[in-house]
């Protein structure tokens, strides 16, 4: 089986390639990347000798996929913007199988640049709908959703049922709920096999740092390095999220194109919820350094959803999923690769890990 990855550099990304070489030895994958694209999130299956790059060799399909060994990932330049390079890219590894990852996924860079988040995740998800009609309709795509297109959720609705209104708050949920609709539009038009899941927020190793759990993490970990004043800055803390292991949530990506029902979309997530502050606080339980809070206006957003919890009996009764990973091992987990990084900074001043 040949399966395609956009957006393998970022962290859902490169988790879900590590899920299918594990536990899928004989798939091919193919991750996407720009040239911008960061490569940080790869270094294990790089020091593994498991990466292959390709360049230059879209309209050479045989040869492209002779090229591709199981067990491996095989990375391919593509700005999936580009509906030319996207068509190639499908038609070249004529693949059984798309996990559409890639995105523009920080809500606040979101109202910063409201139509580069609009035409990025909209357009690149078009684009791959297009290919794969020309291609093959018969090829699976998985669409990554979020729970942030159920914006503003009413204290009688929670926890969130796929049939709950879609009331997005930012113009990246708004770009979410785009996706989640064109997938609708694609399935009912053209018979496509497309599966969306509605993820709720996840985190573990990787984590960038423009999200909550990583901010917290890093800037526990260099206090504990000596390189941060003991003081961890943060935004609103009443706000209640709904976290699930990446390592959880990939494992879901995979059984959502394997027993899922195409046209549907699904909640993926823990199932209960911990406040901003609660998950603060289990970091810091795993510091031996008193560590004081501060709120930081900046990291205060427009406007912000108040509760996100989900209930996920749709998607567990389609596939059997359940998360594995206790919450507080996650963020156990993210702090010890925090430390990890910021010890081996140290021995390279070129990257520095401040504030």
């Amino acid at each position: 089986m040949r399966v395609i990855i956009t957006g393998i550099t970022g962290f859902a990304g490169s988790h879900l390639a590590e899920h299918i070489l594990a536990e899928h030895p004989d798939v091919s994958v193919y991750g996407t990347y720009r040239w911008r694209s960061r490569m940080e999130n790869l270094e294990e299956l790089t020091r593994a000798g498991k990466i292959d790059i390709v360049e230059g060799r879209y309209s050479d399909g045989a040869g492209l996929r002779a090229d591709a060994k199981k067990g491996r990932v095989t990375l391919l330049h593509c700005e999936l913007t580009d509906a030319g390079a996207v068509e190639k890219l499908v038609a070249s590894v004529q693949p059984q199988r798309i996990f559409h990852l890639a995105a523009q996924s920080f809500v606040q860079s979101s109202f910063d640049e409201p139509a580069a988040t609009l035409r990025t995740n909209i357009e690149s998800q078009l684009n791959l709908l297009e290919a794969i009609r020309r291609h093959d309709t018969q090829i699976r795509m998985h669409v990554a959703g979020s729970s942030e297109q159920y914006g503003l959720v009413h204290p009688d609705e929670v926890p969130m049922k796929e049939t709950n209104p879609l009331r997005p708050l930012s113009p990246y949920a708004v770009s979410k709920v785009a996706q989640d609709k064109l997938a609708y539009q694609y399935f009912k038009s053209y018979g496509m096999h497309l599966v969306v899941t509605r993820g709720f927020n996840h985190t573990g190793p990787r984590r960038g740092t423009i999200f909550v759990t990583s901010t917290f993490a890093r800037q526990i970990a260099e206090i504990e390095a000596g390189r941060h004043q003991p003081v961890i800055y943060h935004g609103d803390l009443t706000s209640k999220r709904d976290w699930t292991d990446v390592r959880d949530m990939v494992r879901a990506y995979w059984l959502a194109l394997e027993k899922a029902e195409p046209g549907e979309s699904y909640n993926v997530g823990s199932g209960r919820t911990w406040s901003i502050r609660e998950m603060l606080d289990i970091l810091l339980s795993h510091s031996n350094i008193k560590i004081r809070t501060e709120e930081d206006p900046a990291r205060l957003r427009p406007s912000d959803v108040k509760i996100l919890w989900a209930d996920t009996s749709k998607f567990r009764a389609a596939t059997g999923w359940e998360p594995r990973i206790p919450f507080e091992q996650t963020l156990r987990d993210l702090l010890d690769y925090w430390r990890d990084r910021v010890a081996r900074s140290s021995l390279d001043t070129r990257t520095p890990l401040s504030r």
